[in-house]
């Protein structure tokens, strides 16, 4: 597992001085970042990535909602991404097996495209996904059922918990289906403002890490955080850090 970190989580330094933000996070040891909003910051990541021994490997945009899916899925490819998540889709659409099935039929439909582009793409659940239905399973493992071999996800492993699921189990249980992972913790009540680095709040991380012995990335985020946001990311990388040398001691 590589380590990366969601620029979402300083966004608001990003904002203001992208240059700066990206330098700090190199500095602190990160070689790989996660870009939101990929159109719009594509021409800044084109140049600064590189000058701070950055890469991409994923990215978060809207494919389900753009208008022009080939041009997001060529600016990544652009870029060097090779995984194009979409983040986000309307909570009422996970009350409903149907409903979840019609999220797969369109993501396995942009499969081909992401493809022809040499980049794949992938989906990113909250909460609403890992709610149990009726039968036990949860939104997410009802869509990995229904999705291409092409589509992989992203488990946030918060929101599962929050949502009402097992992240560890549900990392084991669905396997090389899940590539990435979004690590971080806080309060179980999904409370954001709260969030504290990795091991410091109600997440089982020991159980969420020994079950993520097959992701291709292990991404720290922050989607708010009350005290210093790089110190607390800091604390997050170097628990993961630790816990790789370990395993692979």
């Amino acid at each position: 597992m590589q380590i990366s970190v969601q620029l979402y989580s300083v966004r608001d330094l990003f904002a203001e001085d992208a240059d700066a933000a990206l330098r700090r996070l190199a500095e602190m040891g990160f070689r790989q970042v996660e870009p939101f909003g990929l159109l719009e910051h594509a021409e800044t990541l084109r140049t600064l990535l590189p000058a701070h021994g950055l890469t991409a490997p994923s990215a978060h945009a809207s494919l389900l909602g753009a208008e022009d899916p080939s041009r997001v899925l060529a600016t990544a490819a652009a870029l060097g991404v090779r995984t194009v998540i979409d983040p986000y889709t309307d909570r009422e659409q996970w009350d409903r097996e149907e409903d979840i099935r019609a999220i797969a039929d369109r993501l396995n439909a942009l499969a081909p495209l992401a493809s022809e582009h040499g980049v794949r793409i992938g989906y990113h659940n909250h909460d609403a996904e890992a709610r149990p239905h009726e039968d036990g399973r949860c939104g997410l493992e009802i869509l990995a059922e229904h999705l291409d071999p092409r589509v992989v996800l992203e488990l946030d492993t918060f929101w599962a918990a929050v949502g009402g699921s097992d992240p560890a189990h549900l990392l084991t249980s669905l396997g090389s289906r899940i590539q990435l992972a979004h690590l971080k913790d806080g309060p179980l009540t999904g409370d954001v403002h709260d969030q504290v680095p990795l091991g410091e709040g109600e997440m089982d991380v020991p159980a969420v890490l020994a079950a993520s012995d097959q992701l291709e990335l292990g991404v720290i985020e922050f989607d708010n955080h009350s005290g210093n946001l790089f110190t607390a990311i800091g604390r997050s990388f170097d628990l993961l850090t630790t816990h790789l040398q370990e395993y692979t001691a």
